[in-house]
């Protein structure tokens, strides 16, 4: 038998083992990369965590060329393809669209129909006549017989008659605005993108607007609820895979006249900006609402379904039973919180806040 190392020559070695150990597991310790962008007239972040920056960077620029590409087609009032369409339905004319704004159309029909047509993509001509169409917003209130002319004109996505991927109108008073369902739909197809690229953590955020995908580390990824008249959160909670949370608020897009907020989330039975809610809120889970409804995905769905909620006030409980979401906040016009059961127990409150219950 050879002759028995030192005990201290051992130590050393094993040492020196467990040190290049740690070192590699230091190299390749996983992180949070951000990239960040300004599209859909809002800042985007795609945060991915990961230990491969490189295919981090890779990843999530990829989800920035399909927002720009997202952006640029799908533009209200700059050319785009959804100009296009709308310039044919006003000379009464059929038109020839992708299959993906095919798909969008019907989808925006399904849940325009589910909200009694509180989120009516169709009211594009309403938002122009507001001076929403536009990066910066002149302080004017609209003409009275032009506001009312369109009200009795009555545009509504149930206009529209889509035979695959040709589309008409019924009413040529219709004109396309996807402000409030691109911004989702951009979300579902970032996580599709992340998915194909191998990416499976991630947090999406898109103005306010987020999905999550996996977790953070041994955690699940949290976010903020932006308080609508304070710079800084109202509330914190955890995001899981899958799920989305959409808001729609008075407190980015709006203008003050007379010492009034006119906000750009208008309400189609007045022609006004709604009054009497400041923000909505709502959680989309997946495998539940978004699939049972045929929506594109968990994103889309918390973008949309926000909108109708916020324009119902007080009513605002029916519309997101309507598509089958339990998780939903609001804060109303004179800054009561109110909050589902089952959102209320996620959500930490980051003040004092007393917050009432809504089953």
């Amino acid at each position: 038998m050879g002759a028995r190392p030192d005990l201290p020559s051992c130590w050393l070695r094993c040492l020196g083992l467990i040190a290049c150990v740690l070192l590699l597991g230091a190299c390749s310790r996983a992180e949070v990369f951000h990239h960040e962008a300004f599209v859909f007239g809002t800042r985007v972040d795609v945060a991915v965590y990961a230990d491969d920056q490189a295919a981090a960077d890779a990843a999530a620029n990829a989800v920035l060329r399909e927002f720009d590409r997202l952006h640029r087609a799908y533009h209200a009032w700059e050319p785009s393809e959804l100009t296009a369409l709308n310039a044919a339905i006003a000379r009464g004319e059929a038109a020839t669209v992708s299959a993906e704004l095919a798909a969008m159309l019907k989808d925006a029909q399904r849940i325009a129909a589910i909200s009694d047509e509180l989120f009516d993509p169709a009211l594009g001509a309403l938002v122009a006549l507001w001076g929403f169409h536009s990066d910066t917003f002149v302080p004017l209130r609209p003409d009275p017989a032009r506001l009312q002319a369109l009200l009795d004109a009555r545009p509504r996505m149930a206009d529209l008659v889509i035979d695959g991927n040709r589309v008409e109108s019924r009413n040529p008073a219709v004109q396309l605005d996807f402000g409030g369902y691109a911004k989702g739909y951009a979300l579902d197809r970032a996580a599709a993108i992340l998915k194909q690229q191998g990416v499976r953590n991630a947090l999406i955020n898109i103005g306010g607007n987020v999905l999550a995908l996996g977790k953070k580390g041994d955690q699940p990824w949290r976010i903020g609820i932006q308080h609508p008249r304070e710079p800084a959160p109202l509330a914190a909670m955890p995001l899981y895979d899958g799920e989305a949370v959409g808001t729609s608020g008075d407190y980015q897009r709006y203008f003050m006249l007379d010492g009034e907020r006119y906000a750009h989330l208008l309400d189609p039975r007045t022609g006004q900006p709604a009054h009497g809610t400041q923000s909505l809120t709502v959680l989309v889970t997946p495998g539940s609402a978004a699939e049972n409804l045929g929506s594109e995905g968990t994103g889309t769905l918390s973008d949309a379904a926000s909108k109708p909620a916020y324009l119902a006030g007080d009513g605002w409980r029916e519309q997101t039973r309507r598509f089958g979401i339990e998780h939903a906040l609001r804060i109303a016009g004179d800054g009561r919180v109110e909050v589902t059961r089952a959102l209320r127990a996620r959500l930490q409150f980051l003040g004092p806040v007393e917050p009432r219950i809504v089953d």
